[in-house]
């Protein structure tokens, strides 16, 4: 029987009744979790389609290269030699996508029948003849009809968490210095966050470095990087990082003097080439 059906069984005959015992209760509570159960996608289908999703986005940044365009400097060679740090964090990123995934539906289905508990032990014994039907079903149903909503958004969400994590790594190993923050604040509908907006085109230090432990750079006014919450790590956070990897692309007050004295002999060097 359809969970639509059973809750409107339910609400009928609640309202009819009343709360008249804990044994009642347990009688619609256990149908109405097997209804649930049931109106579910299997979780293996739901699986197999998130594995599908981030694997496509490993295959087109990792396996095809395409990271390596917003890594200038990066090359093939080094993207190959930490294929497998890549690939554990592809894995990683699916068993928690998965993970996350079942306890929303197992959350949706206990606030379902937190809903209904609630609304059926305040109706007196006798019933009710002032029941919204349509808009108790509605309350009770809320948090199982946002589902397939909220598990996309997951998805999304676990799929940006995936690319910040490639990105990072690639920067890592390919010797960034800083990362410039972008945030999606002027997105009209995005619902960014307000600390997340004040970091928007700011550049954070890395603290390891080449450059650092040469003390040529110092951090600026935000600090580093790494003292901050990084990239998709928080929940539906969609901003990105812009790495950099020179000197020259720093703001003047991030260099040491000794930083600004390489970065002119370098000049100069080019230059005179």
């Amino acid at each position: 029987m359809s969970l639509q059906k059973v809750i409107t069984e339910a609400v009928a005959a609640i309202s009819s009744e009343g709360y008249t015992s804990p044994e009642q209760l347990e009688y619609w509570l256990t149908r109405l979790r097997r209804a649930a159960q049931d109106s579910l996608s299997p979780e293996s289908v739901l699986r197999d389609q998130l594995e599908g999703a981030l694997r496509a986005i490993y295959t087109k940044q990792v396996d095809q290269g395409a990271i390596l365009k917003h890594h200038p400097g990066v090359s093939k060679f080094t993207l190959d030699k930490i294929k497998p740090q890549l690939h554990a964090q592809l894995t990683r990123r699916i068993m928690a996508s998965a993970d996350l995934i079942k306890r929303n539906r197992q959350a949706a289905i206990e606030k379902t029948l937190q809903r209904f508990s609630g609304w059926a032990t305040s109706i007196p014994e006798g019933g009710s003849k002032n029941v919204e039907k349509v808009e108790e079903k509605s309350h009770i149903r809320k948090a199982l009809a946002q589902l397939p909503f909220e598990e996309r958004r997951v998805l999304i969400d676990q799929g940006h968490k995936l690319n910040s994590a490639i990105n990072e790594a690639v920067a890592q190993q390919g010797g960034a210095i800083a990362v410039i923050w972008h945030s999606h604040w002027r997105q009209p509908g995005y619902n960014y966050r307000v600390d997340h907006k004040e970091r928007d085109q700011k550049v954070y230090l890395l603290k390891s470095s080449w450059a650092k432990e040469k003390g040529l750079v110092k951090a600026g006014k935000v600090g580093y990087y790494e003292d901050v919450t990084s990239f998709g790590e928080e929940p539906f956070c969609r901003c990105f990082g812009q790495y950099v990897y020179n000197l020259r692309s720093l703001p003047e007050d991030m260099l040491t003097v000794k930083g600004k004295t390489a970065l002119e002999d370098a000049r100069r060097a080019l230059s005179a080439s």
